[in-house]
C-alpha cells in the first residue's frame, strides 16, 4: 500500500528529503505523498524511511492504495528503471 500522511502533519519538512522517490512534495498546507510514486521504500530500506523520522506519527498507510509486496516491488523496478 502506497502511505499518506493525515492533517496532523506540522510541517517539519523532515520527510521529503528521505523519501527516495520522490514521492512526498510540500502540499498547500501539508505534505502530502503520490501513491504512484510510494513503494513504502521496498526495494530500497528494509523500513518506509519517511515514517521513521516523522516526529508526530502522521503518516499512515492508506487503505485506499492497497498493494502487495510483489505490486511495491514492481513500482520501484518500473520507477528506477525510468531514471
Amino acid at each position: 500500500m502506497a502511505l499518506y500522511i493525515t492533517d496532523e502533519c506540522i510541517n517539519c519538512d523532515v520527510c521529503e528529503p528521505e523519501c527516495p522517490n520522490g514521492a512526498i512534495t510540500q502540499g498547500d498546507e501539508i505534505y502530502e505523498i503520490e501513491a504512484g510514486l510510494c513503494t513504502e521504500c521496498v526495494g530500497h530500506y528494509e523500513e518506509s524511511q519517511c515514517v521513521e523520522v516523522c516526529p508526530v506519527d502522521c503518516i499512515l498507510v492508506d487503505p485506499e492504495n492497497e498493494e502487495s509486496e510483489g505490486q511495491l516491488r514492481a513500482k520501484f523496478e518500473k520507477i528506477t528503471a525510468a531514471a
